[in-house]
């Protein structure tokens, strides 16, 4: 007989799956397949996971499992490195391969290689898949052969290139009992996700986010079905004004692999509205674009891509303790911004036009470095995805690939005007508003502004 152990990580879920597929065909008649989650917080370079990602993951897990269990496969779940628990369970549950979608970041990377060398030397087969992207980061080049790091040029070979088909859920296996049986038999114990700790315990903070979201494989599905049902033009509209409610919100379920890219690419041709089918996979296209970057510059989260802005005099939240909080609490006195925050708070998200208002008043206005406004998401996005939350914060502060211009400097107060004229999305969030205990603004929009550019002007002449 034979078994596989399939070990997921970013990738839970069971369609459009070409690890699980490739794990069943394996298995064939007579053979079977057990999952293996590893909560790996512990491999050197390994990011911990944030408290709304933590959340999410707990409850994602609980989804798979359920999915699994209809397909026969039993999950297992440990904690621990991954290079030490993946061969001790494939030891231990007597399989004869494993399998597994590849991921991108640094550390992963390496820790990819090392399990399947580590593998092989042991007996085992060893196979990696696609299924986190549209394409392999590498198979996308520069006609010199180099990394991009302007998104237009990358996005137009990445839409040049075909795609493979989508895959459909594989068919149920042998009965799920009877692989439990011989886990158990062979001293095997399945784990249980409550053995993680991921959910909040004192204080519970995550009722806004029970409100707010279905974090399974289904919901992700029913999300996408109402996404390309809804009014045609809606989604170009909401994009930019945040009281609509019409953006796709599939981004924590791309960020957790419940959704490969390429369903939510496929799905976008039923859109009624060819802008907005044009506009959602250009937003697919600049995920791509962020794990093209973690690929090629691993010290995306920790360094300036540009050097340039190493110099430049940012501040650290240590150095300014009393702007950092009232900047994450949402009391900056600028509402659209205010507003944001307290979304992100009590929900695990922020419309995307905010977040940028949001950055760049953290970055520019108030000096504080987009290190710690990315760690802030970090922790408070159910969607904070590797790749994309440090590419987008060195967008905005202009230190990242194809940025935007130092000088371009989101004025909150224009961007209600403009996106919230009517003052619906802030009153939705800040109910004091327009009231006398509704705080002042923390600086001087055009004070801060010409500080800011000129700490631009002198880190370039400084630069030769």
């Amino acid at each position: 007989m034979t078994r596989t152990l399939l070990w997921f990580r970013d990738d839970l879920r069971v369609e459009d799956h070409p690890a699980l597929t490739f794990a069943v065909h394996a298995a064939g008649d007579d053979g079977d397949v057990v999952g293996l989650y590893v909560l790996d917080d512990e491999t050197p370079g390994i990011r911990p996971l944030g408290g709304a990602a933590r959340w999410w993951l707990h409850h994602a897990h609980s989804s798979l499992a359920d999915r699994l269990r209809d397909l026969g496969i039993p999950l297992l779940i440990r904690r621990g490195t991954a290079a030490q628990q993946v061969p001790k369970v494939a030891q231990a549950t007597n399989s004869t391969g494993v399998v597994w979608t590849r991921r991108y970041g640094g550390p992963e990377r390496e820790t990819d290689a090392g399990v399947k060398e580590d593998l092989r030397e042991r007996g085992f087969t060893a196979h990696s898949f696609p299924g986190s992207l549209l394409q392999e980061p590498w198979t996308i080049s520069t006609g010199g052969g180099g990394p991009y790091r302007v998104f237009t040029p990358f996005y137009q070979n990445l839409s040049d290139r075909p795609l493979r088909e989508l895959l459909p859920i594989p068919q149920p296996m042998a009965e799920y009992s009877s692989v439990q049986s011989s886990l158990a038999g062979a001293g095997v114990s399945l784990g249980a996700v409550d053995d993680l700790d991921l959910l909040p315990t004192r204080p519970d903070w995550a009722g806004g986010l029970r409100d707010h979201w279905t974090p399974t494989e289904e919901g992700g599905q029913q999300r996408l079905r109402e996404f390309v049902q809804q009014e045609g033009d809606i989604y170009t509209r909401a994009r930019d004004v945040p009281s609509v409610q019409g953006t796709s919100l599939l981004s924590p379920y791309l960020r957790f692999g419940q959704m490969s890219p390429l369903s939510a690419w496929v799905a976008s041709a039923d859109l009624d509205h060819e802008p907005s089918a044009s506009t959602f996979r250009n937003e697919l296209g600049w995920r791509e674009f962020c794990w093209h970057l973690l690929y090629h510059f691993p010290d995306l989260p920790k360094k300036n891509l540009r050097a340039q802005f190493d110099a430049y005099p940012w501040r650290t939240q240590a150095q300014e303790p009393d702007v950092f909080r009232a900047w994450s609490a949402g009391e900056t006195g600028f509402p659209f911004v205010d507003a944001g925050m307290r979304e992100l708070w009590q929900t695990g998200h922020m419309h995307n036009r905010v977040r940028m208002a949001a950055a760049s008043l953290l970055v520019k206005n108030l000096g504080i470095h987009w290190r710690e406004g990315e760690a802030w998401f970090w922790d408070t996005l159910v969607d904070a995805d590797a790749a994309s939350n440090p590419a987008n914060w060195q967008w905005v502060a202009g230190s990242g690939a194809d940025a935007a211009p130092f000088f371009r400097i989101f004025n909150p107060e224009r961007q209600r005007e403009r996106f919230d004229p009517d003052d619906v999305y802030v009153r939705r969030w800040v109910p004091e508003f327009g009231s006398e205990d509704y705080p002042d603004p923390l600086v001087d929009l055009r004070a801060s502004r010409q500080q800011a550019l000129a700490e631009y002007q002198q880190l370039r002449g400084g630069s030769g």
